[in-house]
């Protein structure tokens, strides 16, 4: 690890350093920038943004689903003493009302973004009476697409360890996002604490598909590794979601050491894989693969881990970790090569200074827990009470934290970075955990606060959503996050207050499904009606309680009725009537396992996530390439319609 005290000094030290950055595009696509290139690129793209008007200290929104084009222009900012602050394109409405709300909240930014992108921002902007927020952006923003020259170099402006390097907003939320304002010291204060833990050498190969959005995809598999000088990999998030297999078959072919993925990523590499064999894989030099972003699951660390022996993969490579974008990303990690180390706990048992009582390993009552280890140099952690007071340990308690790599704040919000600073300078992270044998484990959450694919989402928000639905008014939806035996992975669950029969309910909850997949493209796994919503004497939902009464099967039987309801209503699943509406079905019953899809049901009533619509999207392109974008899918979402509009866009004659 280099002595750099700021990321510009870390680009100069490394510029005549002979390694590179590895862009995989598919099977055989690559394209290798040597580490000496990047300053170049950067400088160049620089020159362009500075004609533009934009100068040090200025916000620059990244908006880009191109890693070459987002690292190219991140070192822009970084050399400009620009801001950076990455934002995912995603594919629904509420990304580009959080790109919007984003802006707003950064006074007068920059964008820097594609010209696809931007006029599909427009369009949402226009249809959501948002068109004077993007005109003023627009105003300000430089395409990648117009980027013909960068032979001109841009002047570098100077950078102090304490200067802002980038900001990063809350991954996934809808709400009014929170900017967590890192600087050059944080950064890489935890970059040391990261390379001393994990020993990261010159010899090194790291791969990662994590979006750069993400500060596990930016700060964990870009920055920590360049600072190592390893050599850098970095395959498309969406290529993964469309092809997941390919994700360990170049981590083969590269000899990669270095990899990662949140629990998901493991599910879904799990449910492509099924029973195919692996025997001709070969991943015996990955000597780490970090999990974290989302809660772990021991159980789906174990399967992974043992359908992934054959490809010589070795089990103590798994390491769970934890941290958070508050924390410049890392706080705590196991010892690298050891075994990882489970708990059996008392789920009911998991409260703010209650003993942690252990429980029978797969009983009913026992909830399975990793450890995610010690906190690493340069940063401190504490459990605590309800008063900010140390604990001691075996107490499940508030997780806060401390150290150079920790931020100062929330950008231009007083009020968040006051709540989440103790009166002795302690961030309240808002998780819950437990130290036992010295290691820690997380126990939940403080904060309701949803992790869903390696995001977080707030339950408000989702509620906000749903209650778009007729008849559905405030207080009377609660959305929530639970994990019942057995499952490897949180799921999200809708509570609706309703006191009339299941016959009444299923279209309440056909339309809830509906509204929170389109708006989101998160995947409602079961909708429940429910006679009252919890709440405080002061009007506040006790969403944990409903949580708990369904990880307890209390609502068993309701949804047990309603899905034989379901079933009976619909019948005979409807014929296809064209070759088209055949493939099409056939590619989504495979995707939607277990949906039984007629041509005529909703994608998004049945809940197709955004990983699903990719999914199908990605097979519809293979049977007719280039016929049909995926954001035609929202347009069209049922078989009949989307056969229908693709017959149509067949049988017009090809542009000229």
């Amino acid at each position: 690890m280099l002595s750099a005290a700021t990321l510009p000094e870390l680009l100069e030290a490394n510029r005549k350093f002979p390694r590179h950055v590895t862009y995989l595009e598919g099977e055989s696509g690559e394209r290798a920038v040597a580490y000496a290139e990047l300053s170049e690129r950067a400088l160049g793209i620089l020159h362009h943004l500075q004609r533009l008007g934009a100068k040090r200290g200025d916000k620059l929104i990244l908006l880009l689903n191109d890693n070459e084009q987002f690292i190219d222009a991140f070192w822009a900012a970084i050399l400009g003493g620009i801001v950076p602050v990455p934002v995912a394109v995603g594919i629904s409405d509420e990304h580009r009302r959080k790109l919007l709300r984003i802006a707003r909240k950064l006074g007068a930014p920059f964008l820097y973004s594609d010209r696809r992108s931007l006029e599909r921002i427009g369009a949402f902007a226009a249809a959501a009476g948002e068109r004077t927020a993007f005109d003023e952006l627009a105003r300000r923003a430089f395409l990648v697409d117009q980027l013909d020259d960068i032979s001109r170099a841009g002047k570098p402006a100077p950078a102090g360890p304490d200067d802002v390097a980038f900001i990063q907003f809350s991954s996934g939320s809808t709400s009014e996002p929170k900017g967590i304002v890192l600087t050059h010291r944080n950064i890489l204060a935890n970059a040391r604490g990261v390379t001393e833990v994990c020993g990261f050498t010159e010899n090194d190969v790291s791969l990662s598909w994590m979006p750069l959005t993400h500060d596990m995809g930016l700060i964990g598999f870009f920055i920590y590794m360049f600072a190592s000088r390893i050599h850098v990999h970095l395959m498309p998030t969406e290529l993964f979601v469309r092809r997941p297999l390919l994700w360990l078959t170049l981590a083969a072919r590269k000899r990669a050491t270095i990899l990662c993925s949140p629990n998901f990523g493991y599910r879904h590499y799990l449910k492509v894989l099924a029973d195919r064999p692996v025997e001709g894989l070969d991943l015996s030099s990955v000597r780490l693969i970090f999990n974290g972003a989302e809660p772990i699951s021991a159980d789906l660390c174990n399967e992974f881990l043992e359908r992934l022996a054959p490809a010589r993969l070795e089990r103590r490579s798994m390491f769970p970790v934890y941290g958070l974008a508050e924390s410049s990303l890392a706080m705590t990690f196991p010892e690298p090569g050891a075994a990882y180390r489970t708990i059996a706990l008392n789920r009911h048992h998991l409260g703010v200074g209650e003993a942690a009582q252990p429980a029978a390993a797969g009983s009913r009552d026992a909830v399975e827990l990793i450890s995610v280890g010690r906190s690493i140099p340069y940063s401190r952690l504490r459990i605590t009470g309800s008063d900010d007071r140390l604990s001691p340990d075996g107490i499940v308690g508030n997780i806060e934290i401390a150290g150079d790599n920790v931020t100062r704040g929330y950008y231009e919000d007083p009020e968040a970075t006051a709540a989440a600073i103790t009166a002795d300078g302690w961030l309240r992270t808002g998780d819950l955990g437990v130290i036992e044998g010295g290691e820690l484990f997380i126990t939940g959450r403080a904060k309701e606060i949803l992790f869903v694919n390696g995001q977080n989402y707030y339950p408000h928000d989702l509620e906000s959503i749903a209650q778009q639905a007729e008849g559905l008014d405030l207080g009377k939806v609660a959305v929530g996050g639970a994990r019942p035996p057995g499952a490897q992975t949180d799921q999200l669950i809708v509570f609706v207050l309703h006191r009339a029969g299941p016959e009444e309910f299923l279209p309440v909850a056909a339309e809830v499904t509906r509204l929170i997949n389109e708006h989101t493209g998160l995947e409602v796994s079961e909708v429940v009606p429910v006679k009252r919503i919890p709440k405080t004497t002061s009007g506040k939902i006790q969403r944990h309680l409903l949580e708990r009464s369904y990880e307890e099967g209390e609502f068993a039987a309701e949804l047990a009725a309603l899905a034989a309801l379901r079933e009976a209503r619909r019948g005979p699943v409807s014929a296809s009537r064209t070759q088209i509406e055949e493939k099409l079905r056939t590619i989504c019953d495979a995707a939607l396992e277990g949906k039984k899809l007629g041509i005529h049901d909703n994608l998004f009533e049945i809940g197709a996530s955004s990983l699903k619509l990719i999914e199908i999207h990605e097979q519809i392109d293979r049977e007719y390439p280039g016929a049909i974008d995926l954001t035609e899918l929202f347009e069209f979402p049922t078989i009949a319609e989307l056969a229908s509009h693709l017959e149509r866009k067949l049988a017009s004659p090809a542009p000229a």
